[in-house]
């Protein structure tokens, strides 16, 4: 039997389901091999803004939310936290959908005590608060750079290379980009010191991190169309950020494929 990985708590946010780039199956994979008695979904687990375009639904998107709506049937406490392209979901706080509880925002206490503001983060973001417009053709730009980035990882890999992001790069070698991150950690992590808890989790810029920001606990949890990632709470409290390519040691061009099954945990 394959190997479950038991969490008291798993945050996962930024799936974008209805999108190509989404990693639908190494994220069912991820749902497959973990279990937790809390499971956050914290904003953009749909894509609207891509779906009013154009309709892509794969059946891994499909089985994805079947594997939520079952995780959530056998006692995981779900809780989804809408970010600004699933905003629809913003309609229906503290409403319950098949188990799943739909809110703004949540406080998550950790196993050794430690208070947690759980959002999605795209209220510190000005660009989708202050122009959206701008925030819809920074959306097509991105969904450009991740068609280029695939079509460039084809090329490496049918030379003998190994996967790597042109996208992230190109995001950590921007200034202005840099600068927008910087700023947004700053000022989620301003607004957990205002609500007087220890730490905050989010989502929304698509990179993982976990540090202090000024005596603040800043967590990301990533995404799942680039970095394949989640944010855990083991039973003694301890954070930690897992990177499923590299726990599964998976090839990220073969996102498309079945995923063998987990053999050992890590």
């Amino acid at each position: 039997m394959p190997t479950v990985m038991q969490y008291r708590t798993i945050w996962i946010s930024d799936v974008h389901l209805g999108t190509r780039g989404c990693k639908s199956e190494f994220l069912l994979d991820f749902l497959r091999h973990t279990d937790s008695e809390n499971l956050y979904l914290v904003g953009d687990i749909v894509d609207g803004w891509r779906l009013k375009r154009s309709w892509y639904w794969h059946q891994t998107h499909n089985d994805v939310v079947q594997k939520v709506l079952r995780k959530a049937r056998k006692g995981t406490n779900v809780v989804y936290v809408p970010g600004n392209h699933d905003e629809l979901f913003r309609h229906f706080l503290d409403l319950q959908f098949g188990g799943i509880l739909v809110v703004d925002e949540a406080i998550h206490e950790t196993a050794d005590g430690r208070r947690l503001l759980v959002l999605h983060g795209d209220r510190f973001d000005a660009v989708v608060r202050h122009a959206r417009w701008l925030a819809l053709v920074g959306d097509a730009g991105y969904t450009v750079l991740m068609a280029v980035n695939h079509g460039f990882n084809v090329l490496r890999r049918h030379l003998g290379f190994t996967y790597w992001s042109l996208s992230a790069y190109v995001k950590q070698r921007v200034k202005n980009a840099v600068e927008y991150v910087g700023r947004f950690e700053q000022a989620v992590a301003e607004e957990a010191r205002r609500r007087r808890v220890d730490g905050v989790v989010c989502g929304h810029i698509h990179k993982a991190e976990m540090r202090m920001i000024g005596g603040v606990l800043y967590c990301n949890d990533g995404d799942w169309v680039e970095s394949c990632t989640a944010l855990v709470e083991h039973f003694d409290g301890r954070l930690e950020v897992v990177d499923w390519i590299r726990t599964r040691a998976l090839d990220p061009m073969r996102a498309t494929q079945p995923v063998a099954p987990l053999e050992t945990a890590r």
